[in-house]
């Protein structure tokens, strides 16, 4: 069972633990096919083309993202999913950052925002400032060792969906050092 780091219910930290959910439509995914009271996400054309019966399952539905997917599609639909999951092909491949910012800051989601793929330690401080709560891991990566990742850095200059610019932190509205 694949390993998954999320923000705890008080969002104060984060924990590990399996994850119960099931991916459908990546290459990696053996059978397209699932039950009924299965915690599923699947791709966003089949939530597009099946998202009345999808949002009537048994189980809860979540739907996951591509890097040529647009935030914009998902963001038209009558009501958010429970969770959506960003998907690196490549850890090289930045375009799931744009993307959970896009439905953070501009489309207003709320719910779990997971990235899924080729996850390192090295990106998980970033993923969460774009606005990802739950990452699942690669295979080889450490759970433990990737928790350490959120404490890598005690500042941040520029602006992102956790918190704004480091000026705006120190100086007040009139230019007045806090």
């Amino acid at each position: 069972m694949p390993v998954l780091i999320k923000d705890a219910q008080d969002r104060q930290r984060r924990i590990v633990s399996d994850d119960t959910w099931r991916v459908i439509g990546l290459p990696e995914d053996a059978a397209a096919h699932f039950t009924d009271d299965e915690d599923v996400i699947v791709p966003l054309p089949a939530w597009r083309s099946d998202a009345v019966a999808l949002r009537h399952r048994t189980g809860r539905t979540g739907v996951w993202l591509g890097p040529a997917d647009e935030p914009a599609d998902l963001a038209g639909a009558s009501a958010f999913p429970v969770l959506v999951a960003v998907h690196f092909p490549s850890f090289t491949d930045g375009r799931g950052y744009s993307t959970a910012r896009l439905l953070r800051e501009r489309y207003g989601y709320r719910g779990e925002l997971r990235a899924i793929g080729d996850i390192l330690r090295a990106q998980l401080y970033e993923l969460a400032r774009c606005g990802f709560d739950a990452f699942v891991l690669r295979e080889d990566q450490d759970a433990q060792a990737a928790l350490r990742a959120f404490g890598d850095f005690s500042e941040d200059y520029q602006a992102a969906v956790d918190r704004g610019p480091l000026f705006a932190r120190r100086f007040g509205a009139l230019g007045q050092p806090r």
